[in-house]
């Protein structure tokens, strides 16, 4: 009899041991000579040292099938621990599994060549208006990267710019003040990584998730970066980020240029970078438009009523004449 230590730190535990411990009750009912104990990622097996090896080989074909589905079923667990090939969901075009096998993959064209793009680019920059899943699928390449172990890390951006507010003082350590910027980056990665492995890779920086200021100085190698809402970046802003990037590492650039929020004096870093960069060999370029959006429909008309109100706006010399305050009433 001896003991072995099977060690599953590729899958959050909790996926991997099911609801209310149901996959390892499943598990040990497939291996009843042996005695077993699961905490965390650690497994401890008592047996013979032939079923042990054995049992330490499925558990590994199992955690691979869970990183890679972010899944695992009772069906699965039977075909792996009885030597048959699981079924696999067939989707060639799926970028990553999220939280609870959901599958994430292009949803329009612009998407997909943004994962071409980012494919063949080491530089990428995504642009279009709000709700066209730019960030989305950026963050979604970047996990994708991560769990093939093609980098070691992934660092996400944001210009700290309040959007038309003065947020004011703000209680707490720098990452409470700074978390309420990144939200929208954790609300992405919350639907692709589960919780325990999340928190696991921001506590080890395998995951970072930073304001733009803070990257000044920084040689950014074995990484995909992602930059988002570049287009409120300054000139020497996005020269400086631009200027981070390493060996083997990827970056993408998202933005939307209808949704400057800084002052009106100072110009875009995104529109002036976009133009000095036009015919630069390696850097890939996907313009989305407001038939890309992917948010609720009543967004894409929200979108097209503001084109039209700029647009008459312009024909009218660029002066936008004052609501009235008793406008709508009888």
């Amino acid at each position: 009899m001896i003991e072995r230590i099977v060690i599953i730190d590729n899958v959050d535990p909790v996926s991997f041991y099911g609801v209310n411990n149901s996959n390892m009750h499943l598990i040990r009912n497939l291996f009843p000579k042996l005695r077993m104990a699961a905490r965390g990622s650690v497994i401890k097996v008592i047996g013979d040292d032939a079923e042990t090896a054995e049992f330490e080989k499925k558990i590994k074909e199992l955690e691979d099938y869970c990183s890679r589905f972010n899944k695992l079923s009772e069906e699965v667990i039977l075909d792996i621990v009885k030597g048959k090939a699981p079924a696999e969901p067939k989707n060639d075009d799926v970028i990553i599994y999220g939280i609870n096998g959901k599958p994430i993959s292009p949803r329009n064209t612009n998407q997909a060549l943004l994962v071409k793009a980012f494919r063949e680019n080491d530089l990428t920059f995504a642009l279009g208006p709000a709700g066209t899943g730019k960030t989305y699928i950026a963050i979604a390449l970047a996990v994708k990267a991560l769990k093939n172990r093609e980098v070691r890390k992934i660092i996400l951006s944001r210009p700290a710019v309040e959007a038309g507010e003065k947020l004011g003082f703000l209680p707490g350590d720098m990452k409470d003040k700074i978390d309420p910027y990144l939200q929208p980056l954790y609300d992405a990665l919350e639907d692709m990584i589960p919780a325990v492995k999340l928190k696991e890779y921001m506590e080890t920086n395998v995951i970072q998730i930073a304001p733009l200021a803070f990257m000044r100085g920084r040689t950014l190698n074995d990484a995909v970066i992602v930059l988002d809402e570049a287009q409120n970046t300054t000139v020497h802003q996005i020269k400086m980020f631009l200027t981070r990037l390493g060996m083997n590492a990827k970056m993408i650039i998202t933005g939307d240029a209808t949704q400057i929020d800084l002052p009106r004096s100072v110009q875009s870093g995104l529109i002036q970078a976009l133009h000095i960069l036009k015919n630069v060999p390696g850097i890939g370029r996907v313009e989305f438009g407001k038939k890309d959006i992917v948010r609720h429909s009543l967004v894409q008309r929200i979108v097209e009523a503001y084109e039209r109100h700029d647009e008459e706006v312009k024909a009218q010399g660029g002066t936008q004449p004052a609501p009235r305050e008793d406008a709508g009433e009888e």
